[in-house]
């Protein structure tokens, strides 16, 4: 097996003394992992760092084997994060997610064009509404995507303000005011992409998407929630 392709560094762990396995999400073959020699050196090291997008050459005699990598950086991504508390928690918590949550080699499609989007993005002022995008496209791709195109209660498609959390479907004002207190704000900047949230919608919508991300995909798999995913709220918003 042997392939090339152009992604994000998601996770680094030191392997020996020399080397690393690296994990990276990729255009055209999803998340992949690969063990990469002799890497931890000055002329090297300063590429496998979160959030750089690099090129990769990669190689495995069978294909059930760990895939043998070569990297090279394209761009330095990371450098957007490192000077910026909030920026790197973000960072930290996107490269949790996708490498708890995605499957090896499954093909993102849509999917990897909201990543793309956070990288791309991250120096506007509205950086923190395309991590939003991601989570919340992120419950899609696994199969847990919310509805908010009509009332679950009475099937009207206008005023709708909030989302329930048992259905993941979105509730309209007058059938959702008497249980306010148990649902979730409609998020509007999901759906107008002119809208621009303030800091209070944002967390509404990083509310919504940790309970379903947990419910739906880690406890379901008897696994522990991220501890970067579950800071992030105080990390970038408080």
């Amino acid at each position: 097996m042997k392939f090339t392709d152009e992604g994000y560094i998601i996770n680094i762990r030191k392997h020996g003394d020399t080397s690393v396995i690296v994990t990276l999400l990729t255009k055209n073959y999803g998340k992949i992992t690969g063990y990469a020699k002799n890497t931890l050196n000055k002329k090297t090291l300063s590429t496998y760092q979160l959030g750089n997008y690099v090129n990769i050459d990669a190689y495995s005699r069978v294909e059930e084997n760990m895939l043998s990598l070569r990297v090279e950086l394209i761009s330095p991504m990371s450098v957007n994060f490192m000077m910026d508390a909030r920026k790197l928690a973000a960072l930290s918590s996107l490269c949790s997610l996708c490498n708890d949550c995605l499957q090896e080699k499954e093909p993102l499609e849509r999917f990897y064009y909201y990543v793309d989007s956070f990288f791309n993005f991250i120096s506007e002022d509205n950086w923190l509404a395309h991590y939003a995008f991601f989570e919340y496209s992120l419950l899609d791709f696994l199969g847990f995507g919310l509805d908010l195109t009509e009332c679950a209660a009475t099937g009207v498609r206008d005023n709708l303000e909030f989302v329930s959390p048992k259905t993941g479907r979105a509730v309209c004002l007058e059938a959702g005011v008497p249980y306010k207190d148990k649902l979730y704000k409609f998020p509007h900047f999901i759906i107008d992409s002119n809208y621009h949230p303030s800091k209070e919608e944002l967390g509404g919508l990083f509310d919504m998407t940790e309970f379903f991300l947990n419910k739906n995909f880690f406890a379901a798999h008897g696994l522990k929630f991220p501890i970067k995913r579950a800071n992030l709220r105080k990390n970038v918003l408080e």
